[in-house]
């Protein structure tokens, strides 16, 4: 069985739970929505032969905890979590890292790749949901006004409803591939992934109430992104409906940068439905560059 080294790392506001599988190039996973490390636990462990694989959970979800009360969150925090994170495993100028990030994890990539440049060689950010750059953008600004206001007026359940019914097509299954950017593996799941499912709860009320209505007010910098040198490839899941808020922007992420997108197997949360050909992809993807 792999050996699976594990440890925490304090920043500023909050300390990062991180775990740390394989040897070879660096490789970090950056989580969307409400799991955690243990949702890319499949995949990493796919790469692991190939790859130092590193996954976290990100502040105020499981096992990383803020130091004061929940707050709204900001991608740029967690855009320095992952420089952090990337400097205290060993990544130097000299050595850059390999990141893959889901969902909002892409955003946070992204801003990761424009804010330290230096510490990124490759991104592959698989369809990040930046609603500032959809054309309806104005739409999407009063939806998460609204979710905000739930929140905080009636509770995380209220304000997830108003999340799920204002997506396109609404509805429980694309709530959850939305927000949460995974879905849990087809057949019984493993003791680890069981004791996600038992944190997920929690960490859905938080990215509801202080994560989603943030996030989605981000705009990336991606003129920064295009001069900076780091190899950017956006990823698009195969079954990904073409008019899915995050297929259209990360259509325009790839148009902006003057780059291709990359397709990978399943759709939002495809990494944990098949992780053995969502993790064939993403090597492929990577030793493209």
């Amino acid at each position: 069985m792999e050996a699976i080294r594990t440890g925490t790392l304090a920043t500023p506001g909050a300390t990062l739970h991180h775990e740390v599988r394989g040897s070879g190039p660096i490789l970090l996973l950056i989580c969307g929505g409400v799991y955690d490390a243990a949702g890319f636990a499949a995949l990493a462990t796919t790469l692991a032969d190939r790859y130092t694989v590193v996954t976290y959970d990100r502040r105020g979800n499981s096992r990383s905890p803020l130091d004061g009360p929940p707050e709204p969150q900001s991608v740029k925090v967690h855009a320095d979590d992952a420089a952090r994170l990337l400097t205290a495993v060993g990544v130097t100028p000299e050595e850059p890292a390999l990141v893959f990030g889901n969902s909002s994890g892409a955003v946070i990539g992204l801003e990761l790749a424009a804010r330290r440049p230096e510490l990124v060689r490759t991104l592959v950010a698989h369809e990040p949901p930046l609603f500032e750059l959809l054309p309806e953008r104005d739409r999407w600004r009063a939806l998460f006004q609204d979710v905000e206001e739930a929140f905080h007026k009636e509770g995380p359940g209220a304000a997830h409803q108003i999340f799920a019914a204002g997506l396109d097509g609404g509805g429980e299954h694309q709530e959850q591939q939305g927000a949460d950017g995974g879905e849990a593996p087809e057949g019984q799941p493993d003791p680890e992934i069981m004791a996600m499912m038992g944190r997920m709860e929690q960490n859905a009320a938080f990215f509801i109430g202080y994560e989603a209505p943030s996030f989605s007010r981000h705009s990336p910098d991606l003129a920064a992104v295009r001069v900076a040198g780091v190899r950017v490839v956006p990823a698009l899941g195969e079954a990904t409906a073409e008019d899915e808020p995050y297929a259209r922007a990360t259509r325009l992420v790839a148009e902006r940068l003057g780059t291709r997108i990359a397709p990978f197997p399943g759709d939002h949360g495809g990494f944990g439905t098949d992780p053995a050909a969502f993790g064939a992809a993403l090597r492929k993807t990577l030793a493209t560059g």
